[in-house]
């Protein structure tokens, strides 16, 4: 999206571009992951992001990708901003972990040990276990509310965000926006056809 297909240089400049404007405003940017060819590149331009603005930039980590613990273990080095998503796309078992109880267990891990090294954690799941399983976590290690956050799209399980809320958790509700939606949701759908029945369920339950 940021041009990095066309010339690498020029992506991660734009991007760095992006991100200096965010500090300036006292905002904040979170570089967002694909598929495995882009994490080398995205991890590192993060580490560099980071260096110039720290705690105007976030990454996100999949805990369907064998690498990740490994990879937040390389960037635990000081305290940053991780997002946690179980990923979508669809990676060979040398990548990947092919089976969900095994993606499950990851990112019940990487929650921990982002957790555990002192980052800001955005626990980006709609998984009812794995929210329950990351509040047991944070309860009995007294992690701080202001180290974390709960997030989830928008239109799905809003009433669990909705009680994360009451309890005084901070979330935060992801929305894809604009008129481009549909490419948005296909692409989705075509990164994993799986996740057409978690789309199926979501609107069952409305």
């Amino acid at each position: 999206m940021m041009g990095i297909d066309v010339d690498r240089a020029l992506g991660i400049e734009q991007t760095r571009e992006l991100v200096a404007e965010a500090a300036r405003l006292g905002s904040f940017v979170r570089i967002d992951m694909e598929d495995s060819r882009y994490t080398d590149v995205t991890l590192n331009a993060f580490r560099d992001f980071w260096s110039l603005y720290p705690g105007h930039v976030g990454a996100v980590l999949q805990a369907y990708l064998r690498r990740s613990s490994s990879d937040l273990e390389a960037l635990s080095d000081e305290p940053r901003n991780f997002r946690i998503v179980k990923g979508a796309y669809n990676e060979p078992p040398n990548l990947a972990f092919p089976a969900k109880a095994d993606v499950d267990d990851h990112y019940r891990a990487l929650v921990e040990q982002s957790l555990a090294a002192g980052h800001y954690t955005a626990i980006a799941t709609h998984d009812e276990r794995m929210i329950g399983h990351a509040l047991r976590y944070i309860r009995a290690h007294n992690i701080p509310k202001d180290r974390f956050e709960f997030q989830m799209l928008y239109g799905i399980n809003l009433g669990g965000l909705r009680e994360l809320t009451r309890e005084g958790y901070r979330t935060r509700v992801y929305i894809p926006y604009g008129t481009d939606w549909y490419a948005y949701f296909t692409r989705r759908l075509a990164e994993r056809p799986a996740n057409l029945l978690f789309f199926a369920r979501a609107l069952w339950n409305r």
